[in-house]
């Protein structure tokens, strides 16, 4: 695990999953994805496009069994970038949010980097699959994500009756939410936003 600026490189081996995460929180919006899940591609794209970060995520992972353990194990490993290229998380806004709408569906996500995880996820999908993907893995990704970026993270789909408007919002709103939480705050330059004084 390697970082330099608000950069990270971080490489996850297991016997599940090989994984290799690369990411700038000060991008703008490229990607390169591939875990062998289409959709789930798509879904990391929207993170980076309405985040402004740059994302590589490489995965060769156990899709013969099924795809839980690779978008796990990603979420994960983006939380490990994350959490390392955010530092100390001096002169950051901390709190992000946004309302996403996508035609018939809308959600929204607010972000904490509170530094301790906790996730509440509130979907109803309007469907089991979207393609190959399964919709119950939405929480697992997040989940994973949250626990090693060691954020808050409240997601709350909204409205939504076609599952790939309702899981899409949810990955752009995530984006954009986690682009405010972490475009520094000119006001508060240096300083880190917490009255404990760490975080």
């Amino acid at each position: 695990m390697t970082t330099t600026a608000r950069s990270a490189d971080v490489a996850r081996d297991t016997a599940e999953t090989r994984i290799r995460v690369r990411l700038n929180l000060d991008g703008s919006g490229q990607a390169t994805l591939a875990t062998g899940i289409g959709f789930f591609d798509h879904m990391l794209d929207q993170i980076a496009r309405h985040g402004l970060i740059d994302l590589d995520v490489q995965c060769q992972g156990d899709l013969h069994i099924d795809g839980h353990h690779t978008v796990e194990d990603v979420g994960i490993a983006i939380g490990q970038a994350v959490r390392q290229a955010v530092g100390d998380k001096r002169g950051i806004t901390r709190y992000g949010h946004s309302y996403v709408p996508l035609d018939e569906a809308l959600s929204r996500v607010v972000i904490d980097f509170s530094g301790r995880p906790g996730l509440v996820l509130d979907a109803r999908f309007a469907s089991a699959m979207i393609g190959g993907f399964d919709t119950q893995l939405v929480h697992e990704f997040f989940q994973g994500f949250v626990n090693h970026a060691q954020v808050t993270l409240h997601i709350d789909n909204l409205k939504g009756v076609n599952a790939h408007h309702q899981v899409e919002t949810i990955f752009k709103a995530f984006g954009r939410a986690l682009r405010m939480a972490l475009t520094p705050d000119a006001r508060a330059a240096g300083q880190v936003p917490s009255t404990k004084g760490t975080l």
